[in-house]
């Protein structure tokens, strides 16, 4: 019997641009979520109705450290919850599916040079993971760059009485390496330390996801992978609170393309796929259609 595969959402910040149709702000998925969180429900009904079968919460920017710049840290508590609602109500909506609780890395994306030190960013965190662990299935640990980063986060998940999944970027060229230089087969030193259910791909080009995830096959846990879309990370956007115009989508990676990709993942080991950045509803569409031409069943 062929085994189940998860199928995750994909983008919900760039489905919020695309719909909101302003110019986008550094922090543009929350501050939408702020003026009408309906959007985001049905940003989350749309995956849902494609064949997702969980919703990532819009909380990856949800941090103390991020809002506190644009005077927005007392809605914190707020935001945590109303993101977590707007994924349970499309649940609701549609009669099935999971809530997964993302948690996104301190300070910015693909800046694992400057994140905090271990134990403040283990301090920081605890709070987020305290607050949205009781509300969802899964906590979702994204875009993990270092070895750092991830000792971090993972220390504030252990009591989050979740399962966690935790999902590293790659370096955009070499899929063995994180983003901070340090190799990929690293992380299993890390993870054995903590309580992991499931190691991820997350935010890297799918051309490199493959050779990542040999090396996550090796370690014991369920592994699988969500690309994204992007030319390339640019320099504008490794900049001190950058806006998502910063970044391309790429033009030869629509829904048969980049379902393709998954498909071999699959093939290969990956029990949970999806999308990031500048994969939407129509890529996740024809991803089921092949999970269940394969004779896969999604869980």
């Amino acid at each position: 019997m062929k085994k189940a595969v998860t199928l995750l959402d994909g983008s919900v910040g760039q489905e919020l641009v695309k719909q909101y149709g302003e110019k986008p702000t550094p922090l543009w998925s929350t501050e939408i979520m702020l003026k009408d969180p309906n959007m985001v429900s049905d940003i989350h009904s749309a995956y849902f109705e494609a064949g997702a079968t969980i919703a990532t919460t819009n909380s990856y920017t949800i941090l103390r450290d991020r809002l506190k710049h644009f005077e927005l840290e007392h809605e914190v508590h707020n935001l945590w919850t109303s993101s977590v609602a707007a994924a349970c109500k499309a649940r609701d909506k549609f009669g099935s599916g999971r809530i997964a609780g993302s948690i996104g890395p301190l300070v910015a994306s693909y800046r694992p040079d400057i994140c905090p030190p271990v134990e403040e960013a283990s301090s920081v965190y605890k709070e987020k993971v305290e607050s949205i662990a009781p509300m969802v299935d899964i906590l979702l640990v994204e875009t993990v760059c270092s070895l750092k980063q991830a000792k971090g986060v993972l220390a504030a998940t252990d009591n989050g009485n979740k399962p966690v999944w935790i999902s590293f970027s790659v370096d955009d060229k070499d899929g063995t390496k994180l983003r901070s230089g340090e190799n990929l087969e690293d992380v299993e030193a890390v993870i054995n330390n903590h309580f992991v259910e499931a190691v991820l791909i997350n935010c890297s080009p799918p051309e490199v996801v493959g050779n990542a995830l040999s090396i996550l096959s090796k370690m014991g846990l369920a592994f699988g992978a969500y690309a994204n879309g992007f030319s390339r990370i640019s320099s504008e956007f490794l900049k001190t609170r950058p806006t998502v115009d910063a970044l391309t989508a790429r033009k030869d990676l629509g829904p048969e393309e980049y379902s393709n990709f998954v498909t071999t993942w699959i093939r290969n080991g990956a029990s949970i796929v999806g999308g990031c950045c500048e994969i939407g509803p129509t890529h996740i569409s024809k991803i089921a259609q092949k999970i269940h031409e394969l004779g896969y069943k999604t869980l």
